[in-house]
């Protein structure tokens, strides 16, 4: 059994990160590919068909978590937590980039995995839907930060708004755009 893992909100201002493992169901699924790459139609199909077929998990690293371990720390926390929560150990497990969690089964980085191996491109696909879900949630609590739409990255709509309202518990405190603004 190999898992694919990858993740999704490492260089946004707000919102956690996000990991997820997939087991790739017999057969495979048509059409992975790296997640952003797809379109939000296409993978919000992809992503209703790994779940209903493959076994998969998600695992998240909070924003407490990322302002006291660092963004890498808190990924591999997100990337651990997504490979347990699967329920079985896999024989091994691929992730997309250039640096591994310490782990205590077989695990290879990929740079560009999310393109080159299919259960990799299924982890990226259910990471970046369930992060986009949850910005999408935390929009509706403070729509002026435009989370429904930029996911917590740093648009010119973000920190105009984070220049007016100043940090939400939703955002990154460690992270300088945000770290300067409570100096201001």
């Amino acid at each position: 059994m190999i898992a694919g893992v990858d993740e999704a909100g490492r260089g946004p201002l707000a919102g956690p990160v996000v990991a997820a493992a997939v087991i790739l169901c017999e057969g495979g699924i048509p059409g992975l590919d790296d997640s952003k790459k797809l379109s939000p139609k296409r993978r919000a199909a992809l992503e209703e068909d790994i779940k209903a077929r493959c076994r998969w998990a998600v695992g998240l690293a909070s924003v407490e978590e990322i302002d006291r371990l660092n963004i890498l720390q808190a990924t591999f926390l997100a990337m651990t937590r997504a490979v347990e929560a699967l329920g079985s150990e896999p024989g091994e497990v691929l992730v997309d980039g250039n640096r591994l969690p310490s782990w205590r089964y077989p695990a290879r980085a990929i740079v560009g995995g999310d393109a080159l191996h299919p259960c990799i491109s299924a982890a990226s696909i259910i990471a970046k839907e369930h992060r986009d879900h949850l910005m999408k949630a935390a929009a509706r609590d403070y729509p002026a930060f435009g989370w429904d739409r930029n996911m917590g990255y740093g648009t010119r709509e973000h920190m105009a708004a984070l220049r007016e309202h100043g940090p939400t518990p939703h955002h990154r405190h460690s992270f300088a755009p945000v770290a300067q603004m409570q100096l201001v």
